[in-house]
């Protein structure tokens, strides 16, 4: 319960009594958009309310309305600052993961919080619609993101709801992925892409064989310290707290036929396709048709909404029941990013 500074002499020198205020009444709670899930917008009903405080009294709460909606904006509340932010993540969802296993360009922005810069890709350039990590055999069950510089031009974190994905994927579509699942593939250290180095945080070999060992990723060791990973994942998982059925992979995104054209071109006109930087097939190694991937690139596409950042914002989101991308933009731009609760997609496959 808070208590307001309400102490103050009034006229004829009388002091007003405190007014306490009931929890459910320090914030409110709203579908931002008309008609749609995501996000649940929750705004401080008076000045003054320190998201971090209000959250650790009411993560049931939170945790009930982040599994009905998939995504929850917290607005107007005062984050200032990354270890903020970090004490936020400490409170909705108990400490920050370290990026591993990485396939994208983060800078960490203090080597004492696990929050990183989004996506360091150039600005002009689109991102498109992702669950983060579901590549990866182990990847976070929880998203933060925290707006610290908003974007003056575009620059939106487009977001969609992954139930409206999977009801909206053809059933011929969904047997065949859950029957055959996916094999990734990725190349490292070609020029392209991130170094093993880097995405292993790690410069030893022993040590990249033994992580990809204990999660069932090959390893295959190319000329001039070279290297290629393959697994093979599951398209379809289980949600581990609400129990259904979802479409959570990296087919889509992974697969060269959904970069930019310039992007595609280039880097077929140089590799083969099992030398590609990263790409993807079905688990028994057959390429994904391409009417496949247009199909499922158009659902993704149909599902996303966006909305303007604003300073302090902060965007949580359960990573298996909303995908996010990225809006090009231009001038400065500052979004960070943060991971939490680790899963392993064996656990959950359907």
């Amino acid at each position: 319960m808070k208590t307001t500074d309400a102490t103050a002499p009034t006229l004829g020198g009388m002091r007003r009594k405190p007014i306490k205020l009931q929890e459910d009444q320090l914030v409110t709670m709203r579908p931002m958009l008309e008609g749609r899930a995501l996000p649940l917008l929750c705004e401080p009903a008076t000045a003054g309310v320190s998201l971090q405080a209000w959250a650790q009294r009411q993560r049931p709460l939170i945790d009930s309305k982040l599994h009905e909606h998939g995504a929850i904006l917290f607005r107007g509340f005062p984050v200032a600052t990354a270890g903020e932010f970090n004490q936020c993540i400490n409170a909705l969802s108990g400490g920050a993961l370290e990026y591993t296993f990485r396939a994208s360009p983060r800078t960490q922005v203090d080597p004492g919080f696990h929050i990183y810069t989004s996506t360091d890709y150039p600005e002009d350039e689109k991102i498109f619609p992702h669950n983060e990590h579901s590549y990866s055999p182990v990847f976070p069950l929880r998203l933060f993101l925290w707006c610290d510089i908003a974007p003056g031009y575009k620059g939106e974190t487009p977001i969609g709801d992954t139930r409206e994905i999977f009801r909206a994927i053809a059933p011929e579509v969904k047997e065949k992925f859950a029957r055959k699942k996916i094999m990734y593939v990725r190349n490292y250290g070609d020029g392209f892409g991130l170094p093993w180095q880097t995405v292993f945080q790690t410069g030893e070999r022993a040590q990249v064989e033994a992580y990809c060992s204990s999660v069932g990723i090959s390893v295959e060791w190319k000329a001039d310290g070279r290297l290629r990973t393959r697994q093979v994942g599951p398209a379809i998982v289980k949600h581990p707290r609400t129990g259904e059925a979802l479409w959570f992979n990296h087919a889509t995104f992974f697969h060269v036929s959904t970069l930019p054209p310039q992007v595609r071109d280039a880097l077929l006109a140089d590799f083969k396709h099992d030398e590609l930087p990263q790409n993807t097939c079905y688990g028994d190694g057959s390429p994904i048709e391409p009417e496949v991937l247009e199909h499922l690139r158009a659902v993704y596409r149909a599902a996303m909404i966006e909305f303007p950042w604003q300073r302090g914002d902060v965007l949580m989101l359960d990573n298996m029941l909303a995908v996010h991308a990225r809006n090009e933009f231009r001038g400065p731009r500052r979004i960070l990013v943060s991971m939490a609760e680790a899963f392993h997609s064996k656990d959950l496959a359907i």
